[in-house]
This record gives C-alpha cells, structure tokens and sequence, in this order.
C-alpha cells in the first residue's frame, strides 16, 4: 500500500531512462490529460523549467500509447480518467513497450487502491491534482530524471 493518500507516491526505479538516444540534455515529456487546459497548464509550467521540453501532447490513452512509441519521451505524464483508454492501461502499454520511461500518474482521483495497481502497470510516481500538485508533479519529474542521470 502507499504510505501516503493524495500526495506524491514515488516507486523505486526498476530500470532508467535511456539517454543515448540523442545529443541533447533536454528531458522530453509527452502530457497525456483529456483536458485542454489543464494540457496547456501543464506545457506553460513544465517548459519554465531550462531543461524540459513537451514533445507533444495527447487527449486520450490511446493515442497516448501510439505517441509514446513513436516519439519515446523521457517522461510520460497520464491523467487516471480519459476516454478510450484509461492512464493505467495505456502506462502498462507504455511500460511493456518502454520500459526505461518514466511514468508518472497526475491524477485527481489519487488513493492508496490506485497507488498499488498504478505501480503494478509500470508508473513510477502518482501524484495527486490537489494539494499543490504542480509542485509535487515537479520534485517527482526531478527525482525520476536524476536517477537516470
């Protein structure tokens, strides 16, 4: 079980990104959220930091899983509730098909129950849209990418 409800959950890293995929020292992150504006929100918030980069972004799971493989980001940010395809179905897609990306849950509906499955499918960290989200959403993106370095 998750030690903690409705904050940031951080799973031991099981294997690391791969950074010899390219010449740069950005970390490329795909949003996967069927919400425009919290997309958005999260491009403007995520890309104030130097050395991110949103490589694209995705309305539901499954094209989630589809830009995922293409474009292998560093970082996977999924919403839990999306149409066609759910953020814990398409991280174990994901996971089964990149397995040294991070995954990260960024869900409004965080719970001790969903903490266990999303590790389960693969996710590093679950953090919750409530309680100063962003700032959890951030030190989680930190600690996976430092870990790869």
């Amino acid at each position: 079980m998750c030690p903690i409800v409705f904050a940031t959950v951080i799973f031991p890293n099981r294997t690391k990104p791969d950074r010899r995929r390219g010449f740069s020292s950005m970390t490329r992150i795909l949003i996967v959220d069927d919400n425009p504006q919290v997309r958005t929100a999260l491009r403007i918030c995520l890309e104030m930091h130097g050395s991110w980069n949103v490589c694209s972004e995705a309305e539901n799971g499954q094209d989630g899983v589809e830009l995922a493989r293409q474009l292998k980001p560093d970082i996977v940010l999924l919403d839990y509730a999306m149409p066609n395809m759910n953020g814990l179905e398409a991280a174990r897609l994901i996971s089964a098909s990149i397995p040294e990306c991070g995954l990260i849950l960024f869900t409004m509906f965080a719970s001790d129950q969903l903490c266990t499955l999303a590790q389960a499918a693969g996710v590093r960290a679950v953090v919750s849209k409530d309680c100063g989200g962003m700032h959890d959403l951030v030190e989680a993106i930190e600690k996976i990418t430092s870990e790869a370095a």
